[in-house]
This record gives C-alpha cells, structure tokens and sequence, in this order.
C-alpha cells in the first residue's frame, strides 16, 4: 500500500503534466482546401470557373482585350475600319440543386470602344466610306452579358472541362455561333429573312499549376477573341452584301485601374457603373449591341423635339 502522499505528489504530476499539454497544443485547424482533379465533374466545373472569374462569390474579376475591326464585302479589299479597346468585368456564384452537383452561375457586363486606326483616338463621328454619310458611332456598353448555371452532372451528362495541357500550359477552347431573330427587324423574319448571325470564337490560355491549385484564382489567364458578325445598324449599310471580322487579344487584369487609359476614362466619364459587375441575382434578360442600339433609337425618339 502506497504512502497517502505519494498518490497525492503523483496526482499532482499528471494534472501539471496535462495543464502544460493544453497550454501548448495547436488550436484546431480548418480542414484545407484540396487541389482540382479534372476528371472529377465537381473539380472540372470548379476549374472552369476558375479560369473565368473566382471561386470566391462575388468577387470581382477583370478581363481587358484589345484589337482591329475589319470590313469584308466581296470584290473588294478588307479594311482595317476601326481599333478597339474592350473590357469585361465578371463575378461568379455557387449554385446548388438536387442531383446536379456542383454548379455556379456568372453575371457580368461589357464594354468596347472604337478607336480610329491612325489616331487611336476614340470615334464619335463616322465617315461611312461607302454611303459617303457621317453617323453617330455607338460603342458596345452591354449590361447585362450573364451565363446560365453550369452544374457537375448536366441534361448531356458529367461536365468534362477539356482543356490542353501542355508543358505547363492550357488551351481551352470555346465557339459560340449565334442565331437569332434580329431586335431590329419586324414580325416577318422567317418569310423575308433578316435573322441576326453571327459567331465569337475564345481561347483561353493559362498556367496548369496555378489553375488546379487550391487557391481561388488564376491570375494568369490570357484570352484571344474573334468574331464574324453583321455590319454594326450604327453603321446604316442598309442591306449591302458583307460582314465585319473582330480580332483581337488581351489578359486577365488584376483592378480596374490596371487598364489602358482611354478604356478608364471612357468608362468613369460616361459608363461608370461597369467599375463593378452586375448583382450575383441579376435576372435581366442579356443585352447585345442591337438591342442596346435599339434602346438608343427609341431613347432619342421619345425627346422632345428642339
């Protein structure tokens, strides 16, 4: 049998021993965000919001691009018509249903502004070299340009993300043709035609490592655009043959500020609130440049007459 004062000095040990235990162990950590694997539809749908904005909600993302405008009509010599300077601004939310895995949906807007090819100045007067007619230039301020929800599991099946890597690098490639009925027209379209069509073709390229890792952004994410598309109505071609060819490319920009001066100035003088994306819970129908043309028209038409 143990003296009392021993089981005493013993007790004493061990509770010291535990105090000095709790004193020095690590607080609990949160469980780490794990890196993107592609061949999961969760991750894929993952790396794909990430490369176009974040995997923040809300968080804004700037995609600035810049290029050359182009005429096309047959029997003659394509023209350089106009420089641009553009920018898109994007924010992304999480979006859940039942048996879709995850999923998210993205709002944004968008501008462009024309440029003159000599001066580099922006154009707010046309010389229409065909109609021999000055007109009023509308540049591109459409709000809203948001995607519909992207989930794991679609009507087609699990979201495959197919991108290129190579030593490093993606490539990911998107093609929209676009065919609509053209807001300018009238309720005859399909009898007469005057359908709006088009096409905007994006390559992406970015860092493999930097898209996969378990940050929430990819900041390296370079873009090339192009676009095959109708004369802009602005333009008053009236229905002459021929087309216009967009080209052009840019970079995921880290502010606002981080834009080319003529496209920060234009934007806070006369579209200052495309410094911010639309609300995560944008439900407006898209805007595109006929239907903002549109709205111009109509706006000038119910002024008062001078």
């Amino acid at each position: 049998m143990r003296p009392l004062c021993s089981n005493l000095v013993g007790r004493g040990f061990v509770l010291a021993s535990l105090a000095v235990v709790l004193l020095v162990a690590p607080a609990a950590v949160p469980a780490k965000a794990q890196a993107l694997d592609l061949s999961k539809p969760d991750d894929a749908v993952k790396a794909s919001r990430k490369m176009q904005s974040s995997l923040d909600d809300g968080k804004p993302a700037i995609f600035w691009f810049q290029g050359g405008v182009y005429s096309r009509i047959p029997g003659e010599k394509d023209r350089l018509v106009f420089l641009y300077q553009a920018m898109n601004i994007r924010a992304s939310k999480t979006m859940t249903e039942a048996g879709k895995g995850y999923g998210y949906r993205q709002v944004s807007r968008e501008v462009l502004i024309y440029l003159d090819p000599k001066t580099k100045e922006v154009v707010r007067t046309w010389n229409n070299p065909w109609t021999n007619k000055a007109v009023e230039v509308v540049h591109v301020a459409n709000d809203p340009v948001n995607s519909r929800p992207t989930f794991a599991q679609g009507p087609t099946g699990p979201f495959k993300f197919d991108a290129t890597l190579k030593e490093g690098t993606g490539i990911y490639q998107v093609d929209v043709p676009l065919f609509y009925s053209n807001p300018l027209g009238g309720d005859y379209q399909p009898y007469v035609g005057g359908d709006y069509q088009g096409m905007e073709m994006f390559t992406f390229f970015f860092n493999e490592a930097q898209l996969l890792d378990a940050k929430p952004d990819a900041p390296d994410v370079l873009v090339a655009w192009a676009r095959a598309s109708q004369f802009m109505p602005w333009m008053e071609m009236g229905g002459r043959i021929g087309y216009m060819l967009f080209s052009g490319a840019g970079r995921r920009v880290p502010s606002f500020d981080a834009l080319p001066d003529v496209l920060k100035n234009e934007i806070t003088t006369r579209y200052p609130e495309y410094k911010v994306p639309p609300p995560l819970d944008d439900a407006r129908p898209n805007e595109t440049s006929w239907t903002y043309f549109k709205k111009q028209i109509e706006k000038k038409k119910a002024q008062p007459p001078k």
